[in-house]
């Protein structure tokens, strides 16, 4: 419904009503009312309340920074004074490279990548779904690889479940590490987008992306120092540290994501309030002002947001996942079990738009097969990891997808249609090596 009606909430919305007019035995006014009852319980929820309001706070923080004209600044001083940004490829390796060191958060890490990008793509003419493609492909995949965050803590504690229930008897962090270096999705794909900024490949749709000057979105051509950028964006990284610190009891691996990046949208607000104030770049009226137009600016993505939510709740519900998983089947040859973990991993996560909520159901599948098919086990987490990323890499119901498209002022069906291709070719080197590997090491 995505790519055929090019309206996200068209799809969303249907998809929805279709899952609980299911579950519901085909019965319309109960599907409605348990359509109603989704939205309540998850407008009760206070990681869904965050992490709308991350969204909110992030249209104000972008819009803050490109009228205070610390982005215009910046643009100038890497242009003219450091010559470090020339041309579109070095436009779009700024992105890249702060998506490959700013791994903390995959939604932050997109986030920054396209507040950082914008100025660069509006200067030499990028169309925005280029921007979008390097926000979406160095965000999930890094933070999949470098898993000091959020990731590694759901992904240790899966294992550790495993262990604790004597389906394994392993060492968890071990195991993990041994995970990542399998994680090919995520370091293939990592490798394919800076051949693709570096050669400027384009294929598929992206041949025919162009650039769009949104008047409503054009950069002021007001200057000021680069710290009025920098500043903020810098904040921004060492908060979610620090409030995964926090949350967490004193264990960033154990911090709670939501939160953390709820509460840094907030610090990084309230210093621009008195940064910018205290040196004289706004005044209280324009702040206020410039904060509210951010905020009703990325109002759509938010409703995207929350019914995206929403369809993962209803898969949930509907066993999706857990059903697709059963087809793998008893009789797989475990020289091909990595390689279909992948694959029904791949097909989970597009399905739910959620690499973690596919790492919770696969892991607890993949491994015990594999203990069972005397397979290697390492292996087959990582192609849980690699297919989890995939399939929320090309779904447009992902928060990922959502959010990089969001940063990056790009349309969500133009970004999953421009990426995809890459994505595919990413992924399909991938199950090749699931197989070899497969073969070798079993």
């Amino acid at each position: 419904m995505a790519l055929y009606t090019k309206n996200v909430f068209a799809a969303l919305g249907s998809g929805i009503f279709l899952a609980y007019f299911i579950l519901n035995n085909f019965a319309f006014f109960d599907s409605f009312v348990a359509i109603y009852n989704l939205f309540y319980s998850l407008l009760s929820e206070a990681w869904v309340l965050k992490t709308l309001a991350f969204a909110l706070m992030a249209g104000s923080i972008i819009t803050l920074i490109e009228k205070s004209g610390g982005v215009e600044g910046f643009v100038e001083h890497m242009q003219h004074k450091t010559s470090l940004v020339n041309s579109p490829r070095s436009a779009l390796m700024v992105s890249y490279l702060i998506g490959v060191f700013i791994f903390v958060e995959s939604s932050i890490t997109s986030l920054i990548a396209g507040a950082v990008g914008r100025p660069f793509c509006h200067r030499y003419k990028i169309p925005s779904a280029k921007l979008a493609f390097v926000c979406d492909s160095t965000s999930a995949p890094v933070s999949s690889i470098i898993a000091i965050n959020g990731w590694g803590a759901l992904l240790l504690g899966l294992i550790t479940t495993q262990v604790t229930l004597g389906v394994i008897n392993v060492d968890s962090v071990e195991i993990l590490i041994k995970a990542i270096l399998y994680n090919f999705y995520s370091i293939i794909a990592l490798v394919v987008t800076f051949l693709f900024i570096w050669f400027s490949i384009d294929i598929g749709a992206m041949k025919n992306a162009k650039y769009v000057a949104n008047d409503a979105l054009i950069i002021t051509k007001r200057v000021a120092p680069p710290s009025y950028m920098l500043y903020p964006i810098a904040l921004m990284v060492f908060f979610v540290f620090l409030f995964l610190y926090i949350s967490g009891g004193g264990d960033i691996l154990k911090g709670s994501g939501s939160s953390a990046i709820f509460y840094t949208m907030i610090a990084t607000l309230a210093f621009t309030l008195f940064y910018y104030l205290l040196t004289k770049n706004m005044t209280l009226k324009l702040w206020g002002k410039s904060a509210m137009e951010g905020a009703i600016r990325f109002m759509p993505i938010t409703l995207i947001l929350l019914f995206a939510f929403a369809i993962g709740q209803s898969t949930t519900e509907l066993k999706t996942g857990y059903y697709l998983a059963s087809l793998l089947g008893e009789n797989l040859s475990p020289y091909m079990l990595a390689a279909v973990i992948f694959l029904m991993g791949a097909v989970i996560s597009f399905a739910t738009g959620t690499s973690w909520g596919t790492f919770s159901i696969m892991i607890p599948i993949a491994v015990p097969m594999a203990v069972a098919m005397d397979a290697n086990i390492a292996l087959c987490i990582g192609a849980v990891i690699s297919g989890g990323v995939f399939g929320d890499h090309c779904s447009p119901i992902s928060d990922t997808t959502i959010i990089s498209a969001m940063a990056s002022d790009c349309e969500i069906v133009e970004h999953v249609n421009t990426q995809l291709p890459y994505a595919l070719i990413s992924g399909s080197i991938a199950f090749i090596l699931f197989v070899v590997f497969g073969i070798v090491l079993n």
